[in-house]
């Protein structure tokens, strides 16, 4: 009998596949997620399988400008990069006949883009240029990217926010924001391995994946502890309505719908909008590129948050002397409505009104759907092409004929609830019905009939 062990001992030791062998057949015979888990990497590791390079979804030239990094404005420089889009990422080389192998120089790295959590969105007013979108990372970089060809640029589009909506937006995205949660929460038993969890899925870290392979039952228990403290946590949280009638959490300005913020404030145009109005037509009718011209986002976002804590806002405050934040934060306060200010239902008879030939014919279509606009929308709407009208005005000085507004707040104020393959064309379409509306303004919102 000790003969037959040193043998089966000394087989083992011969043939070290065999104690690999055992090791997963340990592992199968384990119920827990993570003992599954840790059986797929300990398989890589006994195998010595080499990791799979990221698959390219898409690859080719486009312009590029880089116009954040890490929320820090940076002047817009165009320049053509290869453009090399992964399932997670994007990397942006030098312009070069054979971009692949620029990786392979020594010492060169491309410019990578991080698209978890990302956002993505056509941004006509960034630029004079066509066909441009934004992409706005979670570290505050922002990247612009523009392609005179509809198609080429249609079909980007679409892959990278394809690419974005496909990764998860809840761990791998805000893994800082749930250790965060949990130690509020006063859950820290698993804050350690939660920590060592995210290094192991590193592949420098991958040594340690050999003690996976000691997980016990207490590991689960662990985990089901905290989770049954995270839902009794959750369940004892007070309700949204309830922290608002406390007056903790306050109803927001930005974000919200139009018909809300005037049901809240008692009108019909909301407050935030006829002061920003006022302001502009004060200081700004005559400041060139007003409205086209960006403002300081930091500054922007400060007077978004202002406004949102309902804070005492004077926009002839020295904090606010630059004309085009007061004009950034009001197309962002139209661009954050959850429901444009033309409505989603209204979007398609507004472009077959548009499509109509007969000029007069078209005028008067377009002025029967905005009088069946619900009153809110109707006021505001009246309220700001009022004031645009008056921008045009000054188009001698400030450089933006109705065609440029049209351009700027086209996409802004109106868009279709779902995104088609027929964006270029509907961004056509927003901006002409815009213009439309500024030309014959007096006829659309004049009483009397044609």
């Amino acid at each position: 009998m000790e003969r037959s062990a040193t043998s089966d001992m000394a087989s083992e030791k011969s043939n070290p596949s065999h104690s690999t062998g055992a090791v997963q057949m340990r592992i199968k015979n384990a119920n827990s997620h993570h003992d599954r888990l840790s059986q797929s990497k300990s398989m890589i590791l006994s195998e010595n399988v080499k990791v799979l390079e990221p698959v390219v979804e898409k690859e080719g030239y486009l312009l590029k400008a880089k116009i954040a990094d890490g929320g820090k404005k940076l002047r817009k420089n165009w320049s053509t990069s290869w453009i090399v889009l992964t399932s997670r990422k994007m990397e942006f080389y030098k312009e070069s006949k054979q971009p692949a192998l620029a990786n392979l120089k020594p010492g060169y790295k491309p410019e990578c883009v991080d698209l978890c959590g990302a956002h993505i969105e056509w941004t006509p007013e960034k630029s004079s240029r066509k066909n441009v979108f934004q992409i706005t990372t979670v570290s505050g970089n922002e990247f612009l990217l523009q392609s005179d060809i509809d198609f080429l640029i249609l079909d980007w589009f679409h892959a990278i926010k394809n690419a974005i909506d496909r990764l998860p937006k809840e761990r791998s995205c805000t893994s800082r924001n749930l250790e965060f949660k949990l130690r509020r929460s006063s859950s820290t038993e698993l804050l350690n391995s939660l920590d060592t969890e995210s290094k192991e899925s590193k592949p420098e870290h991958r040594k340690s994946l050999i003690f996976r392979l000691n997980y016990s039952a207490s590991d689960s228990n662990d985990r089901n502890r905290v989770k049954s403290r995270l839902k009794k946590f959750i369940s004892r949280r007070p309700s949204l309505k309830t922290l608002q009638e406390k007056g903790l959490i306050k109803d927001q300005i930005f974000g919200s719908h139009l018909h809300l913020v005037c049901e809240h404030e008692n009108s019909t145009v909301p407050r935030f909008v006829r002061q920003c109005i006022k302001a502009v037509e004060k200081r700004g009718l005559e400041v060139d590129g007003i409205y086209r011209v960006s403002g300081n986002l930091a500054t922007i976002q400060k007077l978004r948050f202002v406004v949102n804590q309902e804070e005492k806002l004077n926009l002839d405050d020295s904090q606010w002397e630059d004309i085009h934040v007061v004009t950034g934060a009001l197309k962002m306060f139209f661009r954050e409505l959850p429901e444009p200010l033309f409505p989603y239902c209204f979007f398609e008879q507004f472009v077959e009104a548009i499509k109509i030939q007969d000029n007069a014919t078209r005028i008067k279509a377009v002025k029967t759907l905005v009088k069946k606009l619900p009153r809110p929308n109707y006021d505001t709407m009246e309220v700001l092409f009022e004031h645009l009208k008056k921008i045009a005005a000054k188009e001698s000085v400030n450089l933006m004929s109705t065609q440029s507004l049209g351009i700027v707040f086209g996409p802004t104020l109106l868009r279709p609830e779902k995104e088609t393959g027929n964006m270029a064309v509907h961004m056509l379409y927003q901006n002409q019905i815009v213009e439309l509306m500024l030309s014959e303004y007096s006829k659309i919102f004049g009483s009397e009939e044609d």
